[in-house]
């Protein structure tokens, strides 16, 4: 596996690979890598020849009072993972790399109305901040195809969006959310959990599976559904910030004939944010 911090190294490579006719695959991340991340690698070996898997901990998706500077950073054993992995390339840019004419002047990509919802009304800012760093990823690393996690399921949604309004050609897969033996989905976050918050933050993936029974038992009371759900969480001693149910194509409001689901949750287990999702599939 290579190493390489700099576009213009990659893109070395990339002319290499270009004319033997590889798909290439990304898989962006943040780091400290885990078992999620590592199976995205899987599910972008299976759909590529060639695997690029990006570290950085992009500054502009994290507001002031976020955690950017405690943001865990693991670059040796995360190369070391992705090694054993069978990943191509690691590229680990510097944010002079990313944002060239820096931070305070750079360029930003921003998907109007999904961005401002959900996440991104509780963290204004952040969406625009993926996006801009995704687009410049994608334009240093011209892959085929990207692979993304479902738990970042609104990410996933507004990416999609902003593949199709500037024509990018790259295909998007999002793979399976990774969750602990509880069942709470794993997080480069989860560490600054100890063993009592771990075991009590299971409790939002128990939460959206109960109302995913509801749902496919034919209620149709989402409010209630809702507060039913963030009823649970405080229960078990997080702060919920929401749980919504919504259309999994756009993110939409459903409608009682909607049949295609998603059930979003965020709370915060101490200092810690979590989020999470069940898509549900309903019958016709």
């Amino acid at each position: 596996m290579k190493r390489i911090d700099t576009a213009e190294e990659l893109r070395a490579l990339l002319a290499e690979w270009h004319p033997e006719g590889d798909r290439i695959a990304l898989v962006p991340t943040m780091g400290n890598l885990h078992k999620g991340h590592l199976s995205l690698v899987e599910l972008a070996k299976e759909n590529a020849e060639r695997v690029i898997v990006s570290v950085f901990v992009n500054p502009t998706q994290f507001a002031p009072d976020e955690d950017y500077e405690r943001y865990p950073r693991t670059l040796d054993k995360d190369a070391l993972r992705l090694s054993r992995a069978g990943a191509d390339v690691l590229f680990a840019p510097a944010a002079e790399v990313i944002y060239p004419n820096g931070i305070a002047q750079a360029t930003t990509v921003t998907v109007p109305d999904l961005s401002a919802e959900l996440e991104g009304e509780s963290r204004p800012g952040h969406f625009a901040g993926v996006t801009s760093v995704v687009c410049r990823l994608f334009n240093i690393c011209h892959p085929n195809l990207a692979v993304f996690g479902q738990k970042d399921f609104q990410q996933y949604v507004i990416l999609k969006r902003m593949v199709k309004d500037l024509h990018l050609p790259v295909q998007l897969i999002a793979g399976p959310t990774a969750r602990d033996n509880n069942g709470l989905a794993l997080s480069s976050r989860n560490g600054f959990l100890n063993k009592d918050q771990q075991i009590n933050a299971a409790v939002i993936y128990q939460a959206l599976c109960a109302v995913t029974t509801m749902l496919e038992d034919g209620d149709r009371d989402f409010t209630a559904l809702e507060h039913s759900a963030a009823e649970q969480i405080a229960a078990a001693g997080l702060e919920p910030d929401y749980i919504s149910v919504r259309d999994a194509d756009d993110l939409s409001l459903p409608s009682e004939g909607s049949t295609h689901l998603v059930v979003l949750a965020a709370a915060c287990c101490g200092t810690v944010r979590l989020i999470d999702n069940v898509v549900v599939e309903l019958p016709v």
